[in-house]
C-alpha cells in the first residue's frame, strides 16, 4: 500500500512540474510575441525620424525617443537616417485616456491636421476650449511647457499660423559666435514655439506649421542643430521652391476649413536675417503688396517693436522698417501674412537677440502683442 501512495506522489510531482515547464514556456512564448513580431522597415531618401515614424502609424510625439533607444547604434550623426538601413518600428502602446482638465492642442500636430471639420458647431467647441482657465496640451513645447493655461481671452476667435523658416534638410543661415555656430532655423522656431505658447495663453489657435517633435522650447544660449524638422510630418524638401510651396500648401488647406470658424486668421514667417559681420540691423516687416491688411498687420507690429525700444531702451531708437515684398510664401499664402527677420545672425550685437533665451521671449511677446494690436483693428 505505501509502494502505491508513494507512486502516486511520483506521479503527482511529475504532472505538476510539466504544467510548471507549460506555463513558463506560454508565459516566454506571449511575452517575446513583440519580439517575434518586431516590425521593420527602411526609410525614403530624405526622410527624418518624424515622417518616418508617421509613415508606419507612430505618432513622433509618442515613440520618438523610443525610436532612438531601439536604434540608436545605427543612426547617423544628430540622429539623422541613413537610407538602406533597416530600423525598428517602436510596438504599438496601449492607449491612455486624457485628463478630463486638458484640452489636446489643435492642429499643431499631423496628427490632428485633417481631424478637425467645419462648420457652426465645430466653431462652438473651439469657444470652450478657449476659455480663461483651460489648461491646452502641447507636446511641441517639451515636457516642462507642454501643458498652456489660458489666462487671457483677448485673442478669442483668432487663428495663427506660425512658421519657422528652413528646417529639415535646410539650416538657413548660418552664423559664428565663438566656436559655435548659429543656424537660423534653430532660433527662428525656438521663437516660433515661444510666440505660439504665448498666443495661445491670450485665447487663440495656433497651427504651428514647422515641428521638431525633440527639440521643445529651449533655454539655452547656443541652440543644437538638427534636421529633424518636419512640415506638420512631412519630410522638407532640400529644393527652395517646393519647400516654401509645401508650408504654403499647408496653411490653405488649413485655412479653407478655418475661414468658417474664425473672424481672424494670420500667418507669420519668422527667419534671421544675414548679412556683413559689421551690419547692425533691427527687425524688418516684410507685408505683401497686394493685400491691405497684409501691409497694415506689418505696420502693427512694427508700431508695437517701436513703442517697446521707446520703453526699454529710450536712447537707442528703433530702426526696422516696414516694406511690401513679392516674396514667394507672401504671395502663394492664402491667409493674410507677414514676414519678419529678426536681426543678422553674423553681428555680435544681433547675435544677442537671438542667445540669449529672455531676449527670444521678449521677440515673441512683442510679436504677440503686434497681432494683438491688429486684432483690436480688424473690421
Amino acid at each position: 500500500m505505501s509502494e502505491m501512495i508513494t507512486l502516486a506522489k511520483e506521479i503527482v510531482n511529475v504532472v505538476m512540474k510539466n504544467k510548471l515547464y507549460i506555463l513558463l514556456f506560454l508565459a516566454f512564448l506571449f511575452s517575446g510575441t513583440t519580439l517575434w513580431a518586431q516590425q521593420k522597415a527602411t526609410p525614403k531618401a530624405g526622410e527624418g525620424i518624424s515622417s518616418f515614424l508617421l509613415r508606419h502609424n507612430r505618432s513622433p510625439k509618442k515613440y520618438y525617443d523610443d525610436f532612438i533607444e531601439l536604434n540608436k547604434q545605427k543612426l547617423g550623426k544628430n540622429n539623422v537616417l541613413k537610407v538602406g538601413v533597416t530600423y525598428v518600428i517602436p510596438p504599438v502602446k496601449k492607449s491612455t485616456t486624457t485628463s478630463a482638465k486638458t484640452t489636446p492642442a489643435k492642429n499643431t500636430g499631423a496628427k490632428n491636421t485633417t481631424s478637425e471639420g467645419a462648420g457652426t458647431k465645430q466653431a462652438s467647441s473651439k469657444a470652450k476650449s478657449t476659455k480663461i482657465g483651460t489648461t491646452i496640451n502641447e507636446p511641441l513645447f517639451g515636457k516642462q511647457l507642454a501643458n498652456v493655461k489660458v489666462t487671457s481671452n483677448r485673442l478669442a476667435g483668432a487663428c495663427f499660423y506660425v512658421v519657422s523658416g528652413h528646417g529639415g534638410p535646410d539650416p538657413g543661415a548660418i552664423g559664428r559666435a565663438g566656436r559655435h555656430e548659429l543656424h537660423e532655423d534653430e532660433y527662428a522656431y525656438d521663437i516660433a514655439l515661444r510666440l505660439a505658447r504665448v498666443l495661445m495663453q491670450e485665447g487663440a489657435d495656433v497651427r504651428i506649421i514647422i515641428q521638431d517633435a525633440k527639440d521643445g522650447i529651449r533655454d539655452e544660449s547656443y541652440l543644437s542643430n538638427s534636421k529633424r524638422e518636419t512640415c506638420m510630418g512631412d519630410p522638407i524638401p532640400l529644393n527652395q521652391v517646393q519647400r516654401l510651396q509645401q508650408r504654403c500648401n499647408k496653411i490653405n488647406a488649413l485655412y479653407q476649413k478655418d475661414r468658417k470658424n474664425y473672424a481672424y486668421c494670420r500667418a507669420i514667417f519668422i527667419h534671421v536675417d544675414s548679412r556683413s559681420k559689421g551690419k547692425q540691423t533691427d527687425v524688418f516687416f516684410y507685408h505683401s503688396n497686394k493685400k491691405a491688411h497684409s501691409k497694415r498687420l506689418a505696420n502693427n507690429m512694427k508700431d508695437t517693436f517701436e513703442s517697446k525700444y521707446d520703453k526699454h531702451q529710450p536712447n537707442r531708437g528703433f530702426s526696422g522698417t516696414v516694406s511690401g515684398r513679392n516674396l514667394y510664401v507672401l504671395s502663394r499664402t492664402t491667409p493674410v501674412s507677414v514676414f519678419v527677420e529678426l536681426g543678422n545672425i553674423q553681428n555680435t550685437f544681433d547675435q544677442r537677440r537671438l542667445v540669449i533665451n529672455s531676449n527670444r521671449q521678449a521677440l515673441a511677446k512683442w510679436l504677440m502683442e503686434g497681432f494683438l494690436k491688429d486684432y483690436k483693428e480688424k473690421k
